[in-house]
């Protein structure tokens, strides 16, 4: 099965030794978003709803350049700081999602990047169009890169 990495400069860059996202075959796996605005590369300010809100607009960036949608996922998992933020994160997560909806895991943990809230990671099926209309495997400005 081939896989291929998945770039956008509309999502926070990958800060380590991973990829903002990856297809493999039918599905695309999204690496965890944190609430940084991509633009200014800072983590944004209020508190768990518009952590959450930056965070699935970063995901929702991945999967479009990925050819996929919010539509597409089919499980996540959230990571949040104080499961007590639960309802609130709830109330946003609703906004960008439709029945049916992802599968979805929700765990309190310790500590997070750059000590934010919350983080949240997404599987998605990939649809059938492909990364670029001509083919090329390229989409806007960032090439998708095979991975070997």
């Amino acid at each position: 099965m081939a896989k291929a990495e998945i770039k956008t400069g509309k999502a926070p860059q990958a800060i380590g030794p991973y990829s903002q996202g990856v297809k493999a075959g039918d599905f695309i796996f999204l690496s965890g978003q944190i609430p940084i605005d991509p633009a200014s590369g800072t983590v944004v300010p209020g508190g768990i709803a518009a952590q959450t809100r930056q965070v699935l607009k970063n995901l929702r960036m991945v999967l479009e350049e990925g050819g996929a949608s919010m539509k597409d996922v089919v499980k996540t998992t959230v990571f949040l700081k104080d499961l007590s933020a639960f309802n609130e994160m709830n109330s946003v997560y609703g906004e960008f999602f439709t029945e049916p909806y992802p599968a979805r895991a929700t765990v309190e943990v310790r500590g997070l990047p750059r000590g934010v809230d919350i983080e949240i990671d997404a599987i998605a099926l990939s649809n059938a169009t492909p990364f670029s209309k001509g083919g090329g495997g390229v989409r806007g400005d960032y090439p998708i890169i095979p991975i070997e």
